[in-house]
């Protein structure tokens, strides 16, 4: 072990589950830091929500072992739920509470001693100062999400699962969204996401990337770039749909992607990609610039690659 036990929230080894005789994860081996914002991601259907209730014990793996917040997920999943949050997709609260009620009503459902004040901290928190009393269904997408990360950490747990938290929800309200997790990550709570945003996946400490049960890259952003051995150009010019036709499909080319009004051209194999492109870089009228991969380049090629590998 490489970090003392206490500063390990997540340890599973070899996590297998199937519904209905089709195998949903495989094989799967992973751990958590204590404090770390931790994302998922991978196409839909890959198995990341059904990864993430398994890593808390709210789903029995059919083999595999492990520990959350160091009790056992086989055994202590009554121990582990008591202290994890969870926040679905769809907005779980009380449409036709107001936002004080909900609050109060998850502070005594939880036992919490002084159920109005901890609601009334909770509001000044979330910046709802002022709406206690508007109806949680009249509610901006935004306020809902926030009122919902509110609601979920009420009882003060020590990981807090969050499945898509943002789908549907505008820009600036995902970016408060954030940093709000950050804030509740820089005091000690660990969390587990699931997303498709790319400028979300940056946002976390460490990600994994999940495609149809396995997992097939794991570690920071920067290891998980380093890792794909991606030779990536950026061309700008002119008539660039014509070269992105020409290039598809050709030897050393795994990936030709419109970027805003450039395109980016990835491989694995380098030297297949420059024979590919040398007829196309003298042409008047383009520019080719050497490029580190993206976050997306890289999860683009592994989601073709994995259908490629799992059909």
């Amino acid at each position: 072990m490489t970090h003392a036990a206490d500063e390990i929230a997540i340890d599973v080894k070899g996590l297998t589950k199937s519904f209905g005789g089709r195998e949903v994860v495989h094989d799967l081996s992973m751990q958590v830091k204590r404090g770390s914002i931790y994302g998922f991601l991978g196409p839909n259907g890959s198995g990341k929500t059904t990864t993430i209730r398994m890593l808390c014990g709210l789903l029995t793996p059919d083999s595999g072992e492990g520990t959350c917040l160091g009790f056992d997920i086989r055994h202590d999943a009554d121990l582990i739920k008591r202290r994890v949050g969870y926040m679905t997709q769809r907005f779980s609260l009380y449409q036709d509470l107001s936002v004080r009620e909900n609050l109060e009503f998850v502070a005594r459902l939880y036992g919490l001693r002084d159920p109005r004040g901890a609601a009334r901290d909770m509001v000044k928190r979330l910046g709802l100062s002022g709406r206690e009393g508007q109806l949680a269904g009249e509610l901006s997408g935004g306020w809902k999400q926030r009122l919902a990360l509110g609601a979920c950490t009420l009882p003060n747990p020590q990981l807090l699962l969050l499945d898509e938290p943002t789908a549907g929800v505008d820009p600036k309200a995902r970016r408060d969204f954030w940093n709000e997790i950050h804030a509740l990550a820089a005091e000690g709570l660990t969390v587990l996401v699931s997303t498709h945003y790319m400028d979300e996946a940056e946002r976390c400490h460490e990600i994994a990337y999940i495609a149809y049960g396995h997992l097939l890259v794991h570690g920071t952003v920067e290891q998980v770039v380093a890792q794909s051995a991606l030779t990536t150009y950026t061309v700008s010019g002119d008539h660039l749909q014509e070269v992105a036709n020409a290039l598809t499909g050709q030897p050393g080319i795994d990936m030709v992607a419109p970027f805003g009004t450039s395109l980016h051209v990835s491989g694995r194999d380098k030297a297949a990609l420059e024979s590919s492109i040398l007829p196309w870089r003298d042409k008047p009228g383009l520019h080719w610039q050497h490029a580190a991969p993206s976050l997306e380049d890289v999860f683009i090629d592994l989601m073709n690659r994995s259908k490629d590998n799992f059909q």
